[in-house]
C-alpha cells in the first residue's frame, strides 16, 4: 500500500491511498472515529467531481489533543488487532 501525505497541518491530516476501494477506507474511517481527539475522519474517492482523483484521500481532523498522523495510526493498529481477532476466531471455527 502507497501512500502519499496531501497535506498535513496540526490538527488536519489527508493522505492519499493508493490503490483501495470502499471496503478498507470505511474500515478506516470507523477506526479513526474511535481514536480519543478526532473531531472528524473522511474519505472522497470520486474522481469525476475530485479533479481527476482515482485514488482515496482520507481526512482526520483532531480536537488538538492528538497529532493526526498519531491518530492515523492508533487506528491502523486498531484494525490489525481486529483482523488478527478475526482470523483467530475463525480458524478456530473450521
Amino acid at each position: 500500500m502507497d501512500l502519499r501525505v496531501i497535506e498535513n497541518l496540526d490538527t488536519e491530516l489527508s493522505i492519499e491511498v493508493q490503490g483501495e476501494d470502499h471496503t478498507f477506507m470505511n474500515v478506516l474511517k470507523g477506526a479513526l472515529l474511535e481514536v480519543d481527539g478526532v473531531a472528524a475522519a473522511t474519505y472522497d474517492m470520486n474522481p469525476e467531481q475530485s479533479g481527476g482523483q482515482t485514488d482515496p484521500v482520507v481526512t482526520v481532523k483532531t480536537d488538538g489533543s492528538i497529532d493526526p498522523l498519531d491518530a492515523l495510526e492508533e487506528a491502523a493498529g486498531g484494525v490489525k488487532t481486529k483482523v488478527d481477532a478475526f482470523r483467530d476466531a475463525f480458524d478456530q471455527a473450521a
